[in-house]
C-alpha cells in the first residue's frame, strides 16, 4: 500500500522525539572527522510546510512542534531547533522539516545521504529538494532492501533510520528483519528504528526479536499522549536505538519529564529502557 502521506501527521509529538534523537546522533556523530553515511528508509518528501492542506487538516503539529516553539528547552533539543530556526527565519513556526532535511542541514561536504520513497508524489518531491546536492541520492525503491545493500559502508561509520508507515501489522515483523540483515552485516553502525504504539505485544514482539538475535547496545525511548489502551489508535511513540551516542541516554532521561509536560501534561508517559549491554 502507498496511501500514507506523512504530511498530514507532520511535526506531532512523534515527529518531535523521533527528530531530536536524529539531530542529536548527528551532532555527535559529525565531531569526527571521518566520513558518515545517512541512510533513510522511508524518507518522505523532504519537509513540509505547516499551513498546507494536509497538515492543516489534522493540525497535529499543535500538540507537538506547536507546544515547544518558542519555549526554554534542554541542551538536547539544539540540534533540532537550529534547523526549526534556519528554516523559519521570520519567527512563525510555518515550516518543519522531515528527516532528510534534518540530516542534510547537519551533515557536512564529505557525508553521503542514501534517501529511499516508494510513495510517487512523495518521491518527486525529494528529487526536487535535493536536485542541486552532490551528497544526496534519491531513489524509488525499497528501503527495507539497502540495509542489505550498502552495508558496511566504506567508511564503517553509518547511521541508518528506519521509519516505515507501519501502514499493516506485518510491517512491525519486516523491521525487524531488516534491521537485523543490516545489523548483521554491519553491528558497529547506529541504527535508529521508529514504531508507533497502537497494540503494544507488536511492540513486545520486536523486544523479544532484537534480544534474541543477540543485538547489543539496545536502548527504547518512548513519548506519548497517554496509557497503552486496547482501542484503536496511536498513543505513544518510540524508537530502538543500537549504539546510540554515549551521552545520548542521560541527556534524555533529563529531557523527557520536561517534553511530556509541555506535550501532554495530565495522561502524558515516557519511558527509557536499556535492553542489552554492549
Amino acid at each position: 500500500m502507498l496511501s500514507y502521506r506523512h504530511a498530514y501527521h507532520a511535526g506531532n509529538y512523534a515527529d518531535v522525539l523521533k527528530h531530536l534523537v536524529l539531530a542529536r546522533t548527528l551532532e555527535y556523530m559529525t565531531s569526527k572527522d571521518k566520513p558518515l553515511l545517512y541512510l533513510d528508509t522511508h524518507a518522505g518528501a523532504g519537509g513540509y510546510h505547516l499551513g498546507a492542506a494536509m497538515a492543516k487538516k489534522t493540525a497535529e503539529f499543535e500538540e507537538g512542534i506547536g507546544r515547544l516553539w518558542g519555549q526554554p528547552l534542554p541542551d538536547v533539543l539544539t540540534p533540532l531547533m537550529a534547523v526549526l530556526r534556519t528554516m523559519n527565519a521570520k519567527g512563525a513556526l510555518e515550516h518543519y522539516p522531515g528527516s532528510p532535511l534534518v540530516a542534510a542541514q547537519l551533515l557536512r561536504s564529505q557525508d553521503a545521504l542514501r534517501l529511499f520513497e516508494l510513495h510517487p508524489s512523495d518521491h518527486r518531491l525529494l528529487i526536487e529538494r535535493f536536485s542541486r546536492d552532490r551528497r544526496v541520492r534519491v531513489e524509488r525503491s525499497d528501503g527495507f532492501a539497502s540495509l542489505k545493500a550498502l552495508l558496511p559502508p566504506a567508511s564503517k561509520r553509518a547511521l541508518v533510520l528506519v521509519d516505515p508507515p507501519y501502514e499493516n501489522k506485518g510491517d512491525y515483523r519486516q523491521v525487524l528483519k531488516a534491521v537485523l540483515e543490516g545489523y548483521k552485516r554491519f553491528p558497529t553502525g547506529t541504527y535508529l528504528v521508529w514504531y508507533p504504539v497502537v497494540v503494544r505485544a507488536r511492540v513486545d514482539d520486536m523486544v523479544r526479536g532484537f534480544k534474541s538475535a543477540g543485538v547489543r547496545n539496545l536502548w527504547q525511548v518512548e513519548l506519548g499522549l497517554g496509557p497503552d489502551t486496547p482501542d484503536f489508535g496511536m498513543t505513544s511513540s518510540g524508537l530502538f536505538m543500537i549504539n546510540p551516542p554515549w551521552t545520548l541516554p542521560g541527556e534524555l532521561k533529563d529531557a523527557l519529564p520536561l517534553l511530556q509536560n509541555l506535550i501532554a501534561p495530565e495522561q502524558g508517559r515516557w519511558q527509557l529502557n536499556q535492553l542489552t549491554g554492549e
